[in-house]
């Protein structure tokens, strides 16, 4: 068989040698309906696939890209807090996993805040990454959370949240459950100085997270198919020792049951939340809105006429300005 060796195998050598190797990134598998699909064609549509509308994860800077007016926004350096107050080690130290989340992400943290334009608007963001540590609630994700609101209050800008989490950050024990309470509290700032707070849950947001700030949002918004939820839905049905309906803990369930205001596609995320924030800031424009409906065909803004508080012109007289964008 010695021809194999010093014959044939040279020859095929020799053939594909000049050929170039092929990146194995160029074809994403989509989890739900097992298609493959190019990864200009899933950039070009969102992480959305093409096949089934099955919505991927998609990164914090790709999210805040997408949803600010031309993908300009301006990010806010957070403060820098306590990296590892339980000096906390598993299988490796929490200071290792760390730096390799940093180095994977090029982000310090789990969050982004941001401040830009939406819709002609001023607005600021907070951004979740889940690709960081599971997008899982710390010190610092607290910080960022705290610091979008206080921006918000200062400029007098709506607050847009959208969490990606797997809840409290387990090596920061007792100091990322003090987050829930802290991010309450960041909350009603915003509450209390009479402006917007939209939440935008992504896939997925659950355990502290949703027990928090996430299910606080004046306006709650999904992205289809999101998982939603405190606990998991297997250790709920240990617990309970019931089977839980299909599709239980869904954007598409909770919004049946009154848990979201709308499910809203990715493609049409920007027009829809440009629309509420314009509606929200400015209602002397075009009357008030009195529901937010989502359905098959999409989210649908229901407006009355101006309240008989108005003048003639639709303008309340305590508003805090004319509309930026006239």
């Amino acid at each position: 068989m010695s021809w194999l060796r010093d014959v044939v195998r040279p020859k095929l050598r020799e053939l594909v040698k000049g050929r170039k190797e092929v990146p194995d990134n160029l074809w994403h598998k989509c989890p739900n309906c097992g298609q493959m699909i190019f990864h200009r064609d899933l950039a070009k549509n969102l992480q959305v696939c093409q096949h089934c509308g099955h919505h991927m994860r998609l990164g914090a800077e790709a999210r805040l890209s997408m949803l600010f007016d031309n993908g300009n926004f301006e990010s806010v350096e957070l403060k820098q807090p306590i990296t590892d107050p339980l000096k906390f080690r598993d299988l490796k130290r929490y200071t290792d996993r760390l730096k390799d989340a940093q180095a994977k992400s090029k982000h310090k943290d789990a969050i982004i805040v941001a401040h830009g334009k939406l819709g002609g608007v001023q607005t600021v963001m907070a951004a979740f990454d889940f690709s960081f540590m599971g997008g899982s609630m710390g010190i610092a994700v607290g910080e960022g959370i705290l610091t979008a609101a206080r921006l918000a209050v200062v400029q007098r800008a709506p607050l847009i949240v959208l969490p990606s989490s797997g809840g409290a950050r387990m090596q920061e024990g007792i100091h990322s459950l003090m987050q829930m309470a802290r991010t309450t509290i960041a909350v009603e700032e915003v509450r209390d100085a009479g402006l917007p707070y939209i939440v935008v849950l992504c896939d997925p947001t659950t355990g502290g997270v949703t027990a928090s700030f996430a299910m606080l949002g004046d306006i709650a918004i999904a992205e289809p198919g999101a998982v939603i939820g405190f606990a998991g839905q297997r250790v709920i049905e240990q617990t309970i020792r019931e089977t839980l309906p299909e599709g239980f803990q869904r954007a598409e369930y909770l919004l049946e049951h009154g848990m979201v205001d709308m499910v809203v596609a990715r493609k049409d995320l920007r027009a829809t939340l440009s629309k509420i924030v314009g509606i929200l800031m400015y209602p002397g424009r075009a009357g008030e809105v009195v529901a937010l409906i989502g359905n098959d065909n999409g989210p649908e803004i229901e407006i009355l006429p101006p309240h008989p508080g108005k003048d003639a012109g639709g303008k309340d007289p305590d508003r805090r300005g004319e509309d930026p964008r006239n």
